[in-house]
This record gives structure tokens, sequence and C-alpha cells, in this order.
């Protein structure tokens, strides 16, 4: 099993961090939609098999744990056709880390 990612005291991971996919940098819009709140629009920073992290302006992050289901776009269409199902598992000013729910339909 694979130790937690530490956070220093301002939120940033320490040398002790692990990941298991690589990431890579990005800036792709993502739409996040909630039944319980709508859609909320973001940007993706970065991007890996596991999930992605996400910069959100001018709106309410969603709390840790939520369920959403997301659509990556670009300049000229969608990335994915059907949303995906993804899980906010961390969530530091307006920045939220998003993991992919695996099985899911």
């Amino acid at each position: 099993m694979l130790a937690e990612p530490r956070l220093s005291r301002f939120g940033e991971s320490t040398v002790n961090e692990r990941r298991l996919f690589e990431r890579t940098s990005t800036s792709v819009r993502v739409e996040m939609s909630h039944p319980g709140f709508g859609t909320i629009v973001g940007f993706a920073k970065d991007i890996s098999d596991g999930g992605a992290q996400v910069q959100i302006e001018n709106q309410v992050c969603p709390p840790v744990g939520t369920e959403v289901m997301v659509k990556f776009k670009k300049a000229v269409g969608a990335i994915n056709v059907e949303p995906v199902r993804m899980r906010v598992v961390h969530q530091l000013r307006n920045t939220i880390g998003l993991m992919f729910v695996r099985g899911a339909s």
C-alpha cells in the first residue's frame, strides 16, 4: 500500500510524496456536473491516468468526497463525448484534485 502524500503547512506536497501515475501539464477546459449544484467550469492544470488537478475561478469548489460527471474540452470540441465519473479527493483554495472512479458507468 502506498503512503498518503504529506502536505506542508502551506498545502504543498513534501518530498515524501509518491504517485502511481505520471502527470502531464495541460490547459483544457473542464465541465463538472452534479445534480446538487449544476455545472462548474474550470481548467485542468495537469492530468494523469489517475485523475486531474483542476483550477476553478469565481465559483465554489465542490467538497471533498463529491462525485461529479466530467467532460474535458479543447478549443474545437470535447475530448470525451460521454462524461466520466470522478471524485474530489482534495481541495486547496480554488484548486481541486479529481480522481477517476474506476468501474463506474
